[in-house]
């Protein structure tokens, strides 16, 4: 994995590959922390040790068998109010990824926030950790975690690539095929065309218009996702009608 060559412009130019280390995220902050990174710094390991998911969780991935990654953006075009804007290209290039190894595929879904599914299993998990600078976005680090040749997991909702298709990859091709699809759909949103990304991604997003059981605060109630807010909320329609908006911390799938 130390030599990959990316089709980019400046994402995965820079590259620290780390035989294994805490977190990705984490050595990219130091990084930039060292004014030791340049736009598209990616960092990449073959075994992460203590990497994060959404809500606190660990992200486990076995050595040498998956992608775990981050690349280090400067979005100063994006004020702090709109930074899901981010999360939303980001996703959109994870599934530009996936689909790409896979084909098209209608079971093939982002789950809001930032989860890649199969059917109902995970594929893949996003951790975007921004710095601002008043107002604005002054760095991002965008770690990916992506399954793609472990076959045995310790939960039955994980899946990879490998399962999937019935043979392994080689790993550096993916990594490379990564970094393209992510530069242009940030290259996207730093012209301009955040309503076709908001657009695209509600199009790809799991459980989308369709009514489910969700927990909100703790409790059980039912509603189908209608959008999601410039500040990254989940716009839920209740059976009676209501919309109501939910951040990450008050919403769950069930």
């Amino acid at each position: 994995m130390e030599k990959i060559s990316p089709q980019t412009l400046f994402t995965g130019q820079q590259v620290l590959w780390l035989p294994e280390c805490g977190s990705t995220n984490t050595e990219a902050r130091e990084l930039i922390g060292q004014n030791r990174a340049t736009e598209g710094c990616t960092v990449i390991t073959d075994c992460q040790t203590a990497g994060r998911g959404q809500r606190g969780n660990t992200w486990e991935a076995l050595p040498g068998e998956n992608l775990t990654l981050s690349v280090v953006w400067r979005p100063v075009f994006l004020a702090a109010t709109a930074q899901f804007r981010l999360n939303l290209a980001v996703a959109l290039a994870v599934h530009d990824w996936a689909q790409g190894l896979l084909g098209p595929d209608p079971a093939l879904r982002v789950k809001w926030p930032n989860d890649l599914f199969y059917h109902e299993q995970k594929l893949g998990g996003i951790l975007i950790e921004n710095t601002l600078n008043g107002s604005q976005i002054h760095w991002s680090v965008v770690g990916i975690g992506l399954n793609v040749n472990q076959v045995n997991f310790g939960v039955t909702t994980a899946t990879s690539l490998a399962l999937l298709k019935g043979h392994a990859f080689g790993l550096p091709p993916l990594a490379e095929k990564l970094l393209e699809c992510l530069e242009r759909r940030y290259l996207q949103l730093r012209g301009g065309q955040h309503p076709a990304l908001h657009a695209e991604y509600l199009s790809k997003l799991y459980r989308f218009q369709e009514w489910h059981h969700f927990g909100v605060n703790g409790q059980p109630t039912a509603g189908r996702i209608v959008n999601i807010t410039d500040a990254g909320q989940l716009v839920l329609e209740q059976t009676n009608g209501q919309m109501r908006s939910f951040g990450l911390q008050e919403i769950r799938h069930l």
